[in-house]
């Protein structure tokens, strides 16, 4: 992989959730942090503070298992596709981008349902809410998803755009749900539709 660094022999690295596609955070690499991380498959980095190497999660066990890297079309940045196990942000954040402009945009609906239907899996209270009772329920997930697609079929023949995207939500939360309760997620889905892709 040819990357150009810059005058401080450094290349920013952004650091992405290979399940989500979500932004978690950016470091820099020199040219040892690159070689550690290909070697061992964890991230490593330079920090331009303390002028030293270190891995992520080093004192804190949030680490960032490597699963692909990419650089741009002028090779000088790099986006490292990462299994990310904690926080990413030293603050605890799950991403070191929590602040600003933190509207939720359409890419980001479904990991965050998926985070918020894992809190409620973990609750284990059935009464606690709508998604909790239907974790509890296996067959009631079931007819769910299929009278959830029933809807957005019928939305599809004959309904406003409005509708027939409500109805698609409908879908997608509940497959999720169903998702979850085999212990897996959307992005297994992604993966089958990947390998299909090849």
């Amino acid at each position: 992989m040819p990357i150009r660094f810059d005058e401080q022999g450094l290349v920013a690295c952004v650091m992405q959730d290979a399940r989500t596609g979500e932004v978690l955070t950016l470091a820099y690499m020199n040219d040892e942090a690159l070689a550690r991380t290909r070697e061992t498959g964890e991230m490593h980095f330079w920090s331009r503070s303390r002028g030293e190497l270190w891995r992520k999660g080093e004192t804190s066990g949030n680490t960032m298992r490597l699963r692909g890297l990419r650089y741009d079309c002028d090779e000088d940045a790099l986006v490292a596709l990462v299994d990310p196990a904690g926080p990413a942000c030293h603050t605890g954040e799950r991403t070191c981008f929590y602040r600003g402009d933190t509207e939720p945009r359409a890419g980001e609906a479904l990991p965050v349902l998926e985070r918020t239907i894992a809190e409620r899996r973990a609750r284990g209270d059935a009464s606690s809410s709508y998604t909790a009772e239907l974790l509890a329920d296996l067959p009631r997930i079931g007819e769910k998803v299929r009278e959830e697609a029933e809807e957005v079929t019928r939305a599809a023949a004959g309904e406003s755009a409005e509708r027939l995207a409500e109805e698609a939500a409908d879908v997608l939360y509940h497959l999720s749900v169903l998702m979850a309760s085999r212990g897996m997620s959307l992005a297994d889905a992604y993966e089958v539709l990947n390998r299909r892709r090849a």
